[in-house]
């Protein structure tokens, strides 16, 4: 059976170069094919979203972005299972996990939905000295003029509503270029958008034929904002090479750690670490990696998570009882396989799983006191792997948690008050969840890493505000009236 073939989503007939092979990550089958353009089709999907946000006659009345956004959520919720099952085929996400970034998806463009009538400007005060007297001076927002986004492989649905969602809620034509492993999501968003009324122009996406072709995209001194979530290394690298004036949010990933007082009830505990550990195959940037227990406590702990792997059943995303599906791609397996036996050889315990289960599935793998150099205690693992290390105390516990470049979202799990304020105090972390695993996060609360982790604030109404320049308007009052 011949796969089907998605178009690019640029508003004008592009002709393109080449055909991207989406494959099901599970078992590598072929799923689909996709439209990639070289950078003639970047200049035309730029040239586009130049031109409209020029036309400032054009611009799309707040009171139409809405009602767009609105629809669009309806038919998203009308079609959320079919959503969902695409989402798990592509990117390897369980279906239940999958369902759960559906209902986040609709709720996320409600959330943009809402933005433009609960933002608004503000006074400035006047009159406090002589030269400001008689002036009346307040702030309204624009938009800030093109956006381009290039987004992650691991909530391929979401993730797209995060950075186009806000842009077509500020008002601000944008051009997104999906991960080459899982674009199927984000075109089915922008067709929604369409469907919902959105003229073809004000949301485009697009597959690039490589990597000189996205970083055109990214760098061009027509974008006025950059959206990008995936690798440090490209992040950083596109950061670098940006046009004067554009502004740019990074999203990367960390190592987050976890802290565990002695007094804890594992049983109430277990499953939640287990849970941001092992989620998605830990393909997530702030998955549970390092667990930084009491001594009386680490090794039941650590084999109690390593109880919980076991019981998750792992396979095929699209079935209904797979707990953890593959990682994305075979060579990611061998990675994560080999950093965990180079830990295990370097002096680490291996209580649970180590061992590879198919081509692009890994056991849910749980290593006590890697040694603190080794690459699984020191770079984002990003596979289904939880590390614990027994602390003398929690000032030692800190130190350890603390000493990566990395800072993102961290957790403490505590029946002591003051032991998890005090703790979460000393984290360097942008979030700290307290008795909760570190993957805890809902769409409309900041969500920002720093140091290495980031730039930038993400959380759909940041992202609202960074696609908006603040604009003054200073009104004087000659006294002639």
């Amino acid at each position: 059976m011949t796969e089907p073939h998605f178009e690019h989503r640029i508003a004008a007939a592009v002709v393109p170069v080449g055909r991207l092979l989406v494959r099901n990550p599970f078992d590598l089958t072929p799923i689909a094919t996709v439209n990639q353009v070289d950078q003639a089709g970047v200049e035309q999907a730029l040239a586009i979203a130049q031109r409209l946000f020029r036309d400032r006659a054009g611009w799309l009345p707040a009171h139409q972005r809405i009602a767009i956004l609105r629809r669009a959520a309806e038919l998203m919720e009308e079609r959320a299972e079919a959503l969902a099952l695409e989402a798990a085929r592509e990117g390897g996400k369980p279906l239940q996990d999958s369902r759960v970034e559906v209902a986040r998806a609709i709720d996320g463009l409600r959330n943009c939905a809402e933005l433009p009538r609960s933002a608004g400007g503000r006074e400035i005060p006047m009159g406090a000295t002589a030269a400001s007297e008689g002036r009346l001076a307040f702030t309204t927002h624009e938009p800030i003029g093109p956006v381009v986004a290039i987004s992650a492989f691991n909530h391929p649905l979401n993730l797209a509503v995060h950075q186009v969602g806000p842009a077509v809620a500020a008002g601000c034509p944008v051009v997104i270029k999906p991960a080459e492993d899982t674009p199927l999501s984000c075109l089915r968003l922008i067709d929604l958008l369409r469907e919902a009324g959105l003229p073809a122009g004000w949301a485009q996406a697009l597959m690039t034929d490589s990597l000189a072709t996205a970083e055109a995209l990214a760098t061009d001194p027509r974008v006025a904002f950059f959206s990008f979530i995936g690798s440090a290394r490209v992040g950083w690298h596109l950061r670098s090479r940006l046009a004067p004036g554009t502004r740019c949010a990074l999203e990367h990933g960390g190592a987050a750690p976890v802290i565990v007082d002695r007094d804890v009830d594992l049983d109430r505990i277990v499953p939640l670490i287990a849970k941001g550990g092992f989620y998605h195959a830990g393909q997530v940037c702030v998955s549970v990696q390092r667990v930084y227990a009491d001594p009386e406590i680490a090794v039941p702990l650590a084999r109690a998570l390593a109880a919980a792997g076991a019981a998750m059943p792992v396979g095929d995303p699209s079935a209904e009882t797979t707990a953890i599906g593959p990682l994305i791609r075979p060579a990611e397996t061998e990675r994560v396989h080999a950093w965990v036996q180079e830990a295990i050889a370097a002096g680490a315990e291996l209580i649970g799983g180590g061992q590879t289960l198919s081509a692009t599935c890994y056991a849910p793998t749980v290593l006590l006191d890697p040694p603190e150099d080794a690459r699984v205690s020191t770079q984002e693992i990003f596979g289904p792997v939880i590390l614990v290390y027994r602390c003398a105390n929690r000032q030692d516990a800190i130190r350890r948690a603390n000493a990566l470049p990395f800072a993102f979202q961290a957790a403490v799990f505590s029946q002591n008050l003051d032991f998890a304020l005090h703790t979460a105090r000393q984290l360097d972390a942008a979030a700290v969840m307290v008795n909760d695993h570190t993957a805890f996060r809902v769409d409309w609360m900041p969500f920002a890493g720093l140091r290495q982790s980031g730039l930038g604030t993400g959380g759909i109404p940041y992202s609202y505000r960074d696609m908006q320049v603040e604009k003054l308007l200073v009104l004087r009052d000659d006294g002639r009236g």
